[in-house]
């Protein structure tokens, strides 16, 4: 079942028709409020959500689902007549695993969404990991990361990037690369972004950011040899 909240009477109704069409079961929703009590008694495969809702913003919505324990691991894609690579990575960054901008062609959207189910399908089939790099563990289980003992808050794409960077410990991984894995096949931002939340998770890193090299010309890497 997917779920998408949309108050464009139009685009709602086309958009579940399409998924209904190829195969997906789908509802529809025109606020915040009339998701959120479907999804007391519904757990949806996917969610597709707009910002800019008449009762609530989207963003706030997106939020309040990650930090519940039991809405947290649902892929959500947020579809917007926003288009700026600010407000795509603002959405990512509260933890969406896509984005879609308004108007966008249905084959488009059945595309991104077969993307992010197979891609979180996969994350969610691997054993819960308790990684190590020095002073930092990060639980994939939990999604907690702590330093020294002390909990860290981090978003949820410096989540993914730490995750991401422990997993392949010693590993040079490419700007590129790590924009596939982390930000995903589809994201058209620029490998900009993979510096601007390094930087950002070395600061929040303090003393112990040097763990994290960069390697000139290449990218990056964690829990290398010195």
């Amino acid at each position: 079942m997917i779920f998408f909240v949309e108050d464009d009477d139009n685009i709602r109704e086309l958009v579940v028709y399409t998924l209904q069409t190829v195969g997906f079961e789908a509802r529809g929703f025109e606020n915040g409020k009339a998701f959120f009590e479907a999804l007391s008694n519904q757990r949806p495969q996917l969610i597709l959500l707009d910002i800019m809702l008449p009762d609530q913003d989207g963003l706030k919505v997106l939020k309040k689902l990650r930090s519940h324990p039991t809405t947290k691991d649902i892929p959500i894609i947020m579809v917007t007549a926003k288009g700026t690579e600010y407000d795509k990575v603002i959405g990512l960054d509260s933890g969406a695993d896509d984005y879609i901008t308004k108007p966008f062609g249905m084959m488009e959207l059945i595309s991104r969404i077969k993307a992010v189910l197979r891609r979180t399908s996969a994350r969610g089939n691997q054993p819960t990991q308790i990684l190590t790099v020095g002073p930092i563990t990060l639980d994939t289980e939990k999604y907690e990361v702590t330093i020294e003992g002390k909990k860290l808050e981090l978003t949820h794409k410096e989540f993914e990037l730490l995750r991401y960077l422990m997993e392949n410990q010693g590993i040079v991984l490419s700007r590129d690369k790590i924009l596939e894995a982390v930000w995903g096949y589809d994201f058209d931002g620029e490998t900009r972004t993979v510096d601007v939340h390094i930087r950002l998770l070395r600061q929040k890193l303090g003393k112990w950011a040097e763990l994290i090299e960069t390697i000139r010309g290449v990218g990056y890497r964690i829990g290398g040899q010195r």
